[in-house]
């Protein structure tokens, strides 16, 4: 008895183990390529197809899969065969010559498990992220059914068994599309309730979602539960007999394994509604019948936990008022920066945004007077005093009440009269300048006056371009003439044009002193702006 329950129990494993296996394209690493072989096989029905043929279609769809030379199709579709997506086809092969049956005597053909997978793998890349209406619809249908159903059976005479097969298939299709589409949707809100950096936008879309679409899901379900509970009370004792006149009407794929020994037993998988089974898991949807409690109590649950996550993340963005806000979007783009980031420029990133410096950084500024050198270990350097918040709390943000920010109107408007006052200066020099022009020896000038000239003057010798003279000077040294040796200053609207002449003594007389310029004269004039825009100079 015991190694019967042993053998059972191992030959189970091993059947779960090979339907596993099944999955296994879906995470190999040339997964791409044979989920595009496996859509060809699942566009066909009953068709055995060999290399060539997929071949072409493959190329035909277009993908990843196009390129895919005859070598390599033939060992992704033995490596499918191997794990049970695929099987090998008993089909006969015609062939008018040697090279033709090389090609197509490899048939292959769809297994009924890879169908399933596949099936189910194309509806994940499809719909997985998106949110899936519930039919709510259905419900009232399951309702009506029932009861029509209810008075059927328990009418004199009964029901006619096919219209108790159309009626009870119709039911249950309508019933397993409904469970499937709530949860569907309470997958996609879970996925959302796992967020807690929701902005103001999507928090809002969330609240309307929760507060509308749910709210109605939850009243309507509240509102059918008990009365289809009822229609089901009422069929509960009419069921076996009920399906035992179906199956006896009409048995289907499950009279095969009993037609006779010889016959091979052959697994049936029964429409909904045929098993007691079914009928048993409708009723615990609706009702609590085992002390585990209903679907219906579930989903109010469910819808209460929805509840209070909405109330989490509107708690969280009043405290985001406070600066005490999720930062999850923007760790996460900082995680991409470092993701695409050279690693010297991965290291510029952790340093701008975590302040991470050196080791002897601790981010406290010293004593002011106290000059401590770039290699000195923080081991052996002097102690830093700590403000309290940050050696206790860890944190540098100030408590009470934020000082306001101050006024800085005055001061700017000081700055403005100063700057005010020096253009002022300048211009005033610069009427002075051009009124003294040569007349330098009769004329006082002010510091600013003289200020100004020696700055034109600087600027004239600097961009002054030197002409050699023939011959040499009395002391035998070369010689040299200045050509455009001149400054301006377009704001204040003067020109200095510096010429050389031999013999020429200038005198400047100022307030703070007197300055003699041998060999050079000086011509001060005024500019001003013709009508196309050039400056035109007049020298007095």
């Amino acid at each position: 008895m015991g190694a019967s329950v042993s053998g059972a129990a191992q030959d189970a494993d091993e059947e779960a183990r090979r339907r596993l296996d099944a999955y296994s394209y879906l995470s190999a690493p040339e997964r791409l390529e044979h989920i595009a072989i496996m859509r060809v096989f699942c566009g066909t029905l009953l068709a055995d197809l060999a290399v060539p043929d997929i071949m072409g279609k493959l190329r035909q769809g277009g993908g990843v899969a196009v390129g895919i030379d005859v070598d390599t199709l033939t060992v992704r579709l033995e490596q499918l065969v191997q794990w049970g997506n695929l099987l090998r086809s008993s089909h006969t092969v015609k062939a008018s010559t040697i090279s033709e049956y090389q090609r197509s005597r490899s048939r292959y053909q769809l297994s009924k498990l890879g169908e399933r997978i596949q099936r189910d793998a194309d509806g994940v890349l499809a719909e997985a992220d998106a949110a899936r209406e519930v039919s709510n619809e259905l419900l009232a249908l399951v309702e009506r059914g029932l009861r029509e159903l209810a008075d059927l059976v328990t009418a004199p005479g009964g029901i006619e068994p096919q219209d108790g097969l159309e009626r009870i298939s119709t039911l249950f299709v309508q019933f397993t599309e409904f469970a499937d589409s709530i949860r569907d949707f309470y997958a996609y809100l879970g996925q959302v309730l796992s967020r807690y950096d929701l902005d103001s936008t999507e928090y809002q879309g969330f609240k309307e979602l929760l507060l509308d679409y749910v709210e109605a899901i939850t009243e309507d379900v509240a509102f059918r539960a008990p009365r289809i509970s009822e229609a089901l009370d009422t069929l509960w004792l009419h069921i076996p007999a009920l399906l035992d006149r179906l199956n006896a009407h009409a048995q289907g794929l499950s009279g095969l394994s009993a037609q006779g020994e010889s016959r091979l037993e052959v697994r049936v998988q029964r429409s909904r509604g045929r098993e007691f089974a079914d009928w048993e898991g409708l009723r615990g949807w609706f009702s609590d019948i085992d002390g585990q409690g209903s679907q219906v109590d579930q989903l109010r649950d469910a819808t209460l936990r929805a509840l209070q996550s909405l109330l989490a993340n509107a708690k969280r963005m009043l405290r985001s008022a406070t600066g005490e806000m999720s930062r999850r979007k923007d760790l996460l783009r900082l995680a991409r920066w470092f993701d695409e980031a050279a690693p010297q420029d991965a290291h510029d990133i952790a340093v701008a945004a975590f302040g991470l410096y050196g080791a002897r950084h601790l981010g406290v500024p010293p004593a002011t007077d106290e000059v401590v050198p770039a290699y000195t270990s923080w081991w052996t350097g002097p102690v830093v005093e700590v403000p309290v918040a940050l050696r206790e709390r860890g944190s540098r943000a100030q408590r009470g009440r934020t000082a306001a920010v101050e006024d800085h109107s005055a001061q700017k408007q000081l700055l403005r009269e100063a700057a005010g006052q020096r253009a002022a200066a300048r211009a005033a020099a610069a009427d002075e300048l051009r009124s003294a022009s040569g007349r330098f020896a009769e004329v006082r000038l002010t510091s600013a006056a003289l200020g100004l000239l020696l700055e034109l003057l600087a600027t004239a010798l600097g961009n002054a371009q030197l002409r050699r003279r023939s011959g040499m000077d009395g002391e035998g040294m070369a010689d040299f003439d200045l050509d455009s040796a001149c400054s301006e200053d377009a704001e204040l609207g003067i020109r200095l044009i510096v010429r050389r002449t031999e013999g020429t003594q200038t005198v400047l007389h100022s307030a703070d002193g007197d300055l003699l310029l041998d060999d050079l004269g000086l011509d001060l004039g005024r500019i001003s702006v013709a009508g196309g825009g050039e400056a035109k100079a007049s020298v007095s």
